[in-house]
């Protein structure tokens, strides 16, 4: 079995405990929302995405608004929840809660079919050594970023890649570090010749250097970003700045592979998040292109146009599929699989 299918399997069975956060800090979010409108005639409940994204903007004041959103999570201190924010700027923190307090699924229990074919999905992204005319001349970088607990970082680290778990919560990262106590029995050496990679927890902001320069990396020099819950913690309004990150984090091609949990893909996008609806059509467009601010109609769904090209800085899909299990809110009454895999190159 490969990486990306303990990965994906884990990845899944861990959203069902996100789900039970997510369902009740929207719970509050509507008695919050109810409240506002009360005290406000103007007040609208419905979120309107075409107005947020019908103007152009400097790609820097996505990421200004990106740190100020970051800089209200957690006070820096104690990493506690403010008890005055709302949902929408407790994106980080929520996701964070949500790993924290369940624990991850055994890895005794992954299914070696989820994913597709391992052979496939290796053909795909490499190993996780890097081999000069047979001669390995170092181990594949992989981030995690909003890792939570780190249980993906400490499986990456299993198969053999150097891992960086990031997180803007302090507490996260100590929970993460918990986790990794029991790294050697939760998460064995997958090939002992390949052998076991190094593991780091970051404490950043993924939208600053700081924390790059501090580690004394430069930029593109990841050779595998894992995005999970992590796209769909952000409104349509910080996408384009999510999207313009990894072109900067990114190793190049065929090295470097961004590979992203599509999830979730068949949530109505007019419903509060996090987490927020995530279609593919939306990974498609701002992945394609990066840091360009983006249209969304009125019913929250991204806009297309088909004859468009790719930016210059736009990453290629190189690999989409379905899998063959996953956890019962991406799948339909019917068994369908909504959720979805992929993974993009820089061009």
């Amino acid at each position: 079995m490969s990486f990306l299918d303990a990965i994906t399997w884990s990845s899944y069975m861990s959203v069902r405990s996100l789900l039970e956060e997510y369902r009740r800090i929207l719970d509050n979010a509507v008695k919050e929302r109810k409240a506002d409108s009360l005290r406000s005639p103007d007040f609208n409940p419905t979120p309107n995405f075409s107005a947020a994204t019908s103007h152009r903007t400097h790609p820097s004041t996505f990421r200004n608004h990106a740190h100020r959103v970051q800089s209200r999570r957690r006070p820096k201190d104690t990493g506690q929840a403010h008890p005055s924010w709302k949902p929408p700027y407790r994106v980080g923190g929520i996701v964070v809660t949500g790993r924290q307090n369940h624990p991850p699924m055994g890895q005794a229990q992954a299914k070696p079919d989820v994913g597709g074919s391992s052979t496939t999905k290796r053909a795909v992204i490499g190993g996780p050594l890097v081999e000069n005319e047979g001669v390995v001349t170092r181990r594949k970088k992989a981030l995690v970023p909003g890792c939570g607990r780190g249980v993906d970082v400490l499986m990456l680290a299993s198969f053999g890649y150097d891992a960086y778990g990031l997180e803007y919560s302090t507490s996260a990262i100590e929970e993460s570090r918990k986790e990794e106590q029991d790294a050697e029995q939760k998460y064995p050496v997958r090939d002992a010749e390949i052998g076991k990679g190094t593991v780091t927890w970051v404490h950043g902001d993924f939208f600053e250097d700081t924390w790059l320069e501090g580690l004394g990396l430069d930029k593109n020099c990841f050779d595998l970003i894992y995005d999970y819950t992590f796209f769909c913690a952000f409104p349509p309004l910080l996408r384009p700045a999510w999207s313009l990150r990894y072109t900067q984090l990114l190793a190049p091609s065929p090295f470097g592979n961004l590979v992203c949990l599509e999830f979730p893909r068949h949530k109505d996008p007019l419903q509060h998040g996090p987490p927020y609806s995530s279609p593919s059509e939306a990974y498609m467009e701002h992945l394609s292109h990066p840091g360009e601010e983006l249209s969304y109609d009125a019913t929250g769904y991204i806009k297309r146009n088909p004859l468009r090209e790719p930016s210059p800085l736009g990453l290629e899909r190189v690999a989409y599929w379905q899998p063959a299990q996953t956890h019962d809110f991406g799948t339909s009454q019917e068994g369908e699989v909504f959720d979805r895999v992929s993974i993009w190159r820089r061009r």
